[in-house]
């Protein structure tokens, strides 16, 4: 392409594919985080690509394939397409070592902040999103990205005004406990694989993680069972695996 696109047309281009974009920033030379295109320069624009709410799980539901790591292998697919069309290099979440630091873009990028389960939370779509890939570009992509828009609210995390944590307190486990009371919570991932895979953990293993469930941010965009019980199942599936 003769002009760098605009990140509204990688926006389009990226949902034709059943996926979104999920913010962008420009990273400046010599950072630490900034990642470098194949020929060796700083990339300009760092554009994350995912989903918000369960956005993509029908398209992905009817294109899956049978193969290890259906999703990341969908996505890896719908991504590349995109890369593509407009000469981006593309970077996926599993691609490593060294992997990408995604967590850290992602706050770049958009208003997301790390919540008391690890998981970062959106203000809108509190827990229920997640990023797929990035698309790195060699010019910086217009408008100017932001890690905040109008409508998403304060650029504060929503776990700040929330008192009661019923994420912390709603596994029936206790898998995510703080060493102390001000201390990040850490996640037990052996004694909750244990939980979901006894008759007592049917609820979680079915209808995905009650914590992650409990959060009263974002609702409205939680996944559907078949995809909670989808990621769950390759929760269960890594856990074995180790």
């Amino acid at each position: 392409m003769s002009a760098a696109p605009t990140l509204a047309a990688l926006d389009d281009a990226l949902r034709a594919q059943g996926l979104a974009l999920r913010g962008a920033f420009w990273p400046g030379p010599g950072e630490g985080d900034a990642p470098l295109l194949p020929d060796g320069r700083c990339a300009a624009t760092v554009a994350l690509a995912g989903q918000a709410g369960p956005s993509l799980w029908e398209r992905f539901a009817r294109e899956r394939r049978s193969e290890p790591d259906p999703l990341d292998s969908w996505s890896a697919r719908a991504l590349a397409v995109v890369a593509a069309r407009f000469a981006a290099a593309l970077v996926l979440p599993g691609q490593g070592p060294p992997f990408a630091p995604f967590q850290r873009w992602a706050q770049r990028a958009e208003p997301v902040h790390p919540s008391p389960l690890g998981i970062l939370i959106h203000p809108r779509y509190g827990l229920w999103h997640a990023y797929r890939g990035a698309l790195l570009f060699a010019d910086r992509l217009a408008p100017p990205p932001t890690a905040s828009t109008p409508d998403e609210g304060a650029s504060g995390s929503p776990c700040d005004a929330c008192a009661a944590r019923p994420c912390l307190s709603a596994c029936p486990v206790g898998a995510f406990r703080a060493a102390q009371p001000d201390a990040p919570a850490r996640y037990d991932a052996a004694a909750c694989a244990a939980h979901v895979l006894a008759p007592a953990g049917a609820a979680c293993r079915t209808g995905g993680c009650l914590a992650r469930r409990a959060c009263p941010v974002g609702g409205a965009h939680a996944y559907g069972a078949a995809q909670q019980h989808f990621h769950m199942e390759a929760f269960l599936a890594a856990q074995r695996e180790r």
